[in-house]
């Protein structure tokens, strides 16, 4: 007999919560008992996912099997497990995991380390030259790695570490300080921000898509084409200040680098010419971006459209096609089926609580508290904006962080006056922002902590200042462009 499959505490806790919640705590007025039952059950899985009480696709199957015995959502059993599994359609799920499956092949083929040694190449003379190197290797991956964990932690990390021991800035010799906290910063900081840049550049976007339609019926559907506009210019600043801010907190000891740039050469000597798996990975690379873009549709029309699904499907069956991947390097993909399992019994949860208005009772909450300070709408923005964002502190992921508070925050915020459409882009933008914070606000902070070239208290300390800068970048210049494009 092995070990039991989940943790005893965190397990305690999540099931605790869920009983208080169902037979304790009377139904308030406004919601059915379903309604409050289904609420207690979405407690307890946020609470497991928190606690990390079992892997969080085991979370999901067991959060399934919960709605569909307990018939919250429907009295016959055959209408329950229908909407126990009625996520698993969605299309913006299917995205996240096939883009996922596609950017393996980033990986196989070797083209993000060659995209990375490129750019060292030409701007690696100084430190904060290969900083923005690898900010800018993170930018031109982002669109199609919906893995930031992947993306920042298992192809610019290598990079970036390779780069800083040829330095000799090594934490176990205790030369950090050289140039490896800073390189390691910037390629942690890049991830925050290039996530909020696109849909598919993290697992959760969807999430907010999902979670902002539902709030508005369907008022505001974000695209991929009109979230990426909206976070380009804020984005972009956003990227060029991060390196900067970054080589004055945690200044390198050494400034100038001409050894990077032939060192990035040999790199790039070893991997050779670019290999015909590389040249298909770019050319599928082009045709996703000018699918997702919606470029036929403006060129052609509306006759001519792609949903952003059926593209990431295009992208997948290329890549099968020319033998880049392998239907069994599809299978070994376990991030991507994990993530399809957990994002549907999530999706399906909050759109029940949706249905069966418990969103609505604890938005109502929030708002009347919030507008009993008459403080308007500007203010009350404000206020949720950062009492969402610092609630990150006690959150291990930004999935269960959306899941468990977007929604009502978003209702409450639209609710007391701010205009929807700005108040989802700051939310959107807060959502990915939060990542900045502690060393382990999303699955990318513990590979780059666990490196070793920064403290608790730097990444802490640091972590905060980035936040403050890009929520500011958001706000002031997001806002103002967003204003430009008529968004509000």
């Amino acid at each position: 007999m092995g070990k039991i499959g989940f943790k005893p505490v965190p397990t305690a806790v999540a099931v605790a919560l869920t009983l208080l919640i169902w037979f304790v705590i009377p139904v308030p007025e406004g919601v059915t008992p379903e309604g409050w039952h289904l609420l207690a059950m979405f407690v307890g899985v946020v609470a497991a996912i928190i606690g990390k009480a079992m892997p969080i696709g085991a979370i999901a199957i067991i959060a399934i099997t919960l709605v569909a015995l307990t018939g919250v959502t429907n009295d016959k059993p055959s209408g329950a497990i229908k909407d126990a599994l009625s996520s698993f359609s969605s299309p913006l799920i299917w995205l996240i995991g096939v883009a996922i499956m596609i950017s393996r092949g980033i990986l196989k083929t070797g083209l993000g380390a060659r995209i990375g040694y490129l750019f060292i190449a030409v701007w690696g003379k100084k430190t904060l030259g290969i900083g923005y190197s690898l900010a800018l290797s993170e930018l031109l991956l982002a669109p199609v790695t919906p893995s930031n964990t992947a993306r920042g932690g298992g192809i610019i990390h290598p990079v970036m570490k390779a780069i800083a021991s040829s330095y000799d800035s090594d934490p176990e010799k205790g030369t950090q300080n050289r140039m490896g906290k800073y390189l390691s910063l910037v390629n942690y900081h890049s991830n925050p921000i290039t996530s909020a840049m696109f849909i598919t550049a993290t697992a959760p976007n969807p999430l907010v898509v999902e979670l902002v339609a539902k709030a508005t019926n369907s008022d505001i559907e974000l695209s991929w084409g009109t979230w990426a506009l909206a976070m380009l210019v804020p984005g972009l600043i956003a990227m060029i200040l991060m390196p900067t801010v970054l080589y004055f907190i945690a200044p390198p000891e050494v400034k100038e680098t001409p050894n990077a740039m032939q060192f990035a050469k040999e790199r790039l000597k070893e991997q050779g010419a670019m290999s015909c798996g590389e040249w298909i990975m770019l050319g599928i690379f082009g045709i996703l971006l000018f699918l997702w873009a919606g470029i036929p549709e403006l060129l052609l029309g509306k006759a001519y459209a792609v949903n952003a699904t059926a593209t990431a499907f295009i992208g997948l069956s290329l890549l099968l096609l020319s033998g880049v991947l392998t239907w069994d390097d599809i299978l070994k993909e376990k991030s991507a089926w994990d993530t399809i399992t957990w994002f549907a019994a999530l999706v399906m949860m909050a759109t029940f609580l949706s249905k069966l208005g418990v969103v609505t009772w604890f938005s109502g909450l929030l708002e009347s508290g919030i507008a009993s300070t008459g403080i308007g709408w500007m203010g009350a923005c404000a206020l949720l904006l950062l009492a969402y964002l610092y609630a990150h502190y006690m959150f291990a992921s930004t999935t269960a962080h959306i899941t468990a508070m977007f929604g009502a925050f978003y209702t409450a915020g639209i609710a007391l006056g701010a205009p929807p459409m700005l108040f989802a882009l700051l939310m959107a933008a807060a959502s990915n922002i939060m990542m900045t914070l502690t060393h382990y606000a999303t699955g990318t902070a513990p590979i780059i902590f666990g490196s070793g070239y920064s403290t608790l208290g730097e990444w802490w300390k640091v972590g905060f200042i980035m936040s403050v800068v890009n929520l500011l970048v958001f706000v002031v210049i997001g806002g103002i462009w967003w204003k430009v494009l008529g968004y509000w």
